[in-house]
């Protein structure tokens, strides 16, 4: 019996070396990587009870958007803005955590984020979790231009001492736009200070 099952084995080894059948195996595997793919990176979908005004349809996006952005916050850090200049858009959108609004040229907004960075002697930035995601067509949106758009998303924290040493840490949460050229072009802050800090 072990004899027979020996020879059935090779048997079948050496169908699948025929280069049709071994097409067919390949093509099974390439078929089955493919819906694995697909199957893990798209989210299932979302039934809010809630009207969606962006969108709930999202996959995962290009790792590399989320990498430029952690370059951008090493940057920042290291109080080195011009290294990342390339990584934005020739127009781009901050929303700050306090409520303002920045929406100038590339240079004009790497100007002003520079001259807050200067006023800094030192920020270390802890990373907790990143992501790169791309909405989906949403049916709910009431703006469909809004879709097939990349995103950056970073939960963190950042511990800054100014000039005359006082120290302050926050918990932030950044949302970072990224055209189809994989430029920054809008960004969205959220933050909160942490306890026990003095300003």
């Amino acid at each position: 019996m072990k004899k027979i099952s020996i020879v059935g084995l090779i048997a079948i080894l050496a169908a699948c070396n025929n280069s049709s059948d071994k097409a067919k195996v390949d093509s099974m595997n390439a078929d089955s990587t493919a819906a694995t793919t697909t199957t893990s990176t798209m989210m299932p979908p979302i039934n809010s009870p809630y009207p969606v005004s962006y969108s709930s349809k999202f996959e995962m996006g290009d790792p590399k958007n989320a990498e430029t952005v952690l370059n951008l916050w090493k940057d920042w850090d290291n109080n080195n803005l011009a290294n990342g200049k390339n990584s934005f858009a020739d127009t781009v959108e901050f929303n700050f955590s306090d409520g303002s609004k920045l929406r100038a040229s590339r240079d004009s907004a790497l100007a002003v984020a520079q001259k807050m960075r200067d006023g800094q002697a030192s920020i270390t930035s802890t990373i907790d979790a990143v992501m790169s995601v791309k909405s989906l067509m949403n049916n709910l949106s009431p703006r469909p231009e809004d879709q097939n758009e990349n995103w950056a998303v970073l939960w963190g924290e950042e511990r800054v001492t100014d000039k005359k040493g006082r120290k302050d840490s926050s918990a932030i949460q950044e949302i970072w736009r990224l055209n189809k050229d994989g430029k920054v072009d809008l960004v969205y802050q959220y933050r909160k200070k942490i306890a026990g800090t003095k300003k």
